[in-house]
């Protein structure tokens, strides 16, 4: 089990409902180790799940039917923003193209930034082209 958690003079409190979900798992007066770690920045990482959460409730239902779910829908938009590695497929005898992990052990505050960016400009490119950047920024805020 993973939690968010931030310190305050309480101790340690869960970021979100989700952390607080998981933390109500935990038994009283039980003994538990935990690894602490500073990870990247929440707030951004956030705001990358609400940038990709935007674009697909502005996808139309047709583009949808593209995408299995709103993960593969960020993965085609990672993979199409060059966050992916080269390997060679045995069984189909081809090069294919594999999303890389955004996990916060795997990127630092820079790359996931980069990355960000770089999704962005892919959604404003392709799947939402016929949105201004200023309505889709407008949208984004609502998120």
């Amino acid at each position: 089990m993973k939690l968010f958690v931030k310190n305050t003079i309480s101790g340690l409190v869960p970021c979100d409902d989700n952390d607080y979900e998981e933390k109500k798992k935990l038994k009283l007066g039980e003994v538990y180790q935990v690894t602490i770690s500073r990870p990247r920045n929440y707030e951004f990482h956030k705001k990358y799940f609400a940038l990709i959460n935007c674009a697909w409730e502005c996808l139309s239902e047709k583009q949808t039917e593209f995408f299995k779910d709103i993960n593969n829908f960020r993965k085609t938009m990672e993979l199409n923003a060059g966050h992916c590695e080269t390997i060679y497929s045995i069984d189909r005898k081809e090069f294919i193209e594999q999303v890389l992990s955004i996990s916060f052990d795997k990127m630092d505050n820079d790359d996931f930034e980069s990355l960000y960016n770089r999704v962005f400009d892919v959604i404003l490119k392709y799947p939402l082209k016929n949105i201004s950047q200023e309505d889709f920024i407008n949208n984004l805020s609502n998120f």
